[in-house]
């Protein structure tokens, strides 16, 4: 289940990116009143923004939706472990059952012996 939210999450993201990039801005208006063609295009000249708007506005909704439902996902998952607690467990299982044994005295290099 969560695979497929995380697919429709991209796809919905994927899906505003693309459509960001492919409306007019402000002073595009400005550009066609001049002849710059954009009048002349599929859906006409008023037709596009409000599909644009409105396709723009759906994946915006379903990204918005995708994220919190896999927000809730992640913080309802059963197998969820504190990170505290598995660096302890790393930690504990990571030292040594017993301590090394101390050298005798007489085994430690005096300053004599240590060569300078």
């Amino acid at each position: 289940m969560e695979n497929l939210v995380t697919v429709i999450h991209v796809l919905a993201a994927a899906g505003v990116i693309g459509l960001v990039l492919l409306q007019h801005g402000k002073g595009a208006d400005m550009g066609a009143a001049f002849g710059s063609g954009a009048s002349g295009s599929l859906f006409g000249v008023s037709g596009s923004s409000n599909f644009m708007s409105r396709a723009t506005a759906i994946c915006v909704a379903v990204f918005f939706t995708t994220s919190l439902t896999l927000a809730y996902m992640s913080g309802h998952r059963a197998d969820r472990v504190s990170v505290v607690k598995s660096i302890a467990a790393e930690q504990a299982a990571q030292k040594p059952a017993a301590a090394p044994a101390a050298l005798p005295a007489d085994a430690a290099p005096t300053s004599k012996e240590v060569p300078q």
